[in-house]
């Protein structure tokens, strides 16, 4: 090893750039799942496996201050907050779900018995069992006033249909409206409208019924784009009646019927690059999601502008949805688990908030450093005086996550966030959980730690002679700390800036301060040299100190 020339990089210097490379934070918005309770979206595991897509299940309802979710053997029953709250058990293949409109009663398909089942919400007991055994393998369910609307049809098979039933009266009669179909058609009625969708992939088109009497007449069919990969279709009628917005997977598209003319009214394009999965409308017709394998985009529904768009956490497939309230509650499919889990797109259907944040792009540990941030309405008026969720944790998987102090804005939104950061990687997040007019939002800035220095002061003799002992000493600073017995210097000796020897190791007082001595054999210039070479709280150091070496005069 070489000594190296004074301001060049030594070993110690490429070890200190390392180690502050390797500390460098990406300080950013927590993008993990977050806890149920969360104001922000939120992705819960229900705890069930789904492994093959001829389980029916993973449907989701929502209404009256309730969550439902089939899953296979029960139904899984969350609150507003995507809280899991309680089940309905002893069922067999739980399917589709329709909620009556005041949220009282929920209808449930039982595939595995071939039944409908009547379950009231507020005690979660089920009131009543529909026999259908002359119509197996209920699936899709919708519900008008007292009619539910049943498709039925066991898995890729013929001799599926769609029935209605009166359940207004004690033992519901099944009325069949349409017969002989392959699998169960997919149903969906308001007004005196009902759309059915055949769900194979030799036949996708809409047949449109009118049923404002008994029995249904068919209105009209609709040419729908092939289904040619054979994935269920959905459905969804805005509350008139008046337009069927269906999947149209051969074209990744959403795409809107109107029930009288039979006319393609329009398209709801997505950036998505896979098949549409689920569909949905807010009560109030306003609003329209699409789900799709890997994305979720909600529309405004009479001009198709895109509102909002985002991806399902993880490796997930995004199958049923259903409005509650602001908020769009969706059944995920984990692709390598096969897991059903809730997500909660929290007031979704609310104008957007922005949040910004910056600050310096490198910080130095221990050291207080300041961010600063902006909450704004999408409408660009101030927001008030608003609090501010702000957390750290470190970037590794896993890694509890610690609450800091909240903020709170001025009344434009401003903020500050003030902190002094250990020497460890972390991850800031900030958070608005968003207010009854607007959505939340989040922020996210990059800083990059380090440690802070060191420093070694060294001092002796300018001149000595051969054989004569040289006295050094010195002390090491890093901060006010204390250096415990465990503290290692390295003293280095050079004849003529040449080669670099290791002399020995020595352990500094607890304030830093050290002495040693050595005795040159021979004439010349030495330089010599004192390395720490730092630890996890700060960067190491090195000094230098030269000396004149005589021959000894006689």
């Amino acid at each position: 090893m070489r000594l190296p020339k004074r301001g060049a990089g030594s070993s110690v210097t490429r070890r200190l750039l390392a180690l502050s490379g390797a500390l460098a934070v990406a300080a950013g918005l927590l993008t993990s799942l977050a806890p149920a309770a969360s104001a922000a979206d939120s992705t819960t595991d229900l705890g069930v496996l789904m492994p093959s897509v001829a389980s029916r299940s993973g449907v989701v309802a929502a209404g009256g201050g309730k969550v439902f979710v089939s899953a296979n053997t029960r139904i899984i029953v969350a609150d507003t907050r995507g809280v899991l709250t309680g089940s309905i058990t002893g069922l067999s293949a739980a399917a589709g779900l329709a909620l009556s409109p005041d949220g009282t009663r929920l209808y449930a398909a039982l595939g595995g018995s071939h039944q409908v089942a009547e379950v009231d919400t507020a005690d979660l007991t089920i009131i009543r069992r529909i026999d259908l055994t002359a119509y197996p393998c209920p699936v899709n369910l919708s519900l008008s006033g007292s009619r539910l609307w049943v498709g039925h049809g066991c898995y890729r098979e013929t001799g599926g249909g769609v029935i209605g039933l009166d359940l207004s009266a004690p033992m519901p009669v099944p009325v069949p409206i349409d017969a002989d179909t392959f699998d169960a058609p997919r149903v969906a009625v308001a007004g005196d409208t009902l759309a059915v969708a055949n769900t194979s992939a030799e036949s996708s088109d809409l047949l449109i019924y009118d049923v404002s009497d008994t029995p249904a007449t068919l209105r009209g069919t609709i040419e729908s784009h092939p289904n040619d990969q054979g994935l269920p279709n959905d459905l969804a009628l805005t509350p008139d009646g008046s337009t069927v917005i269906s999947v149209a997977a051969d074209t990744h598209q959403l795409a809107a019927w109107d029930t009288t003319s039979l006319a393609k009214v329009r398209d709801y394009a997505t950036e998505a690059a896979d098949s549409p999965a689920a569909v949905a409308i807010s009560p109030d017709g306003a609003h329209i999601a699409g789900g799709w394998k890997s994305a979720f985009t909600l529309y405004g529904t009479p001009t198709a502008t895109t509102l909002h768009q985002t991806t399902p956490p993880a490796a997930h497939s995004l199958g049923s949805l259903a409005f509650s309230g602001a908020d769009v509650f969706g059944v995920l499919r984990g692709n390598n688990d096969k897991r059903l889990r809730l997500w909660r797109l929290h007031g979704v259907t609310l104008p957007s908030s922005k949040l910004t944040l910056t600050g310096p792009s490198r910080a130095t540990a221990y050291e207080e450093f300041t961010l600063t941030g902006r909450l704004t309405l999408s409408d660009g008026s101030a927001p008030g005086v608003q609090t501010l969720t702000v957390t750290r944790r470190s970037p590794i998987s896993g890694s509890p996550v610690t609450p800091l102090p909240d903020v709170t804005t001025a009344a434009d939104g401003t903020f500050t966030i003030t902190d002094t950061q250990p020497p460890t990687k972390v991850t800031y997040d900030v958070l608005w959980n968003g207010s009854t007019d607007h959505r939340w939002s989040k922020a996210h800035r990059t800083i990059s730690i380090t440690l802070p220095p060191s420093s070694l002061t060294l001092s002796g003799p300018a001149e000595g002679s051969v054989g004569e002992q040289l006295q050094f000493s010195g002390v090491l600073k890093a901060g006010d700390r204390v250096f415990p017995p465990t503290t290692t210097l390295k003293v280095h000796r050079a004849l003529a800036r040449a080669d670099l020897t290791q002399l020995f190791e020595l352990t500094p007082a607890p304030d830093g301060s050290f002495s040693f001595t050595d005795t040159p054999t021979g004439p010349g210039e030495y330089t010599y040299a004192v390395e720490w070479e730092g630890d996890t709280s700060h960067r190491g150091t090195w000094v230098e100190r030269d000396v004149t070496v005589l021959e000894q005069q006689e």
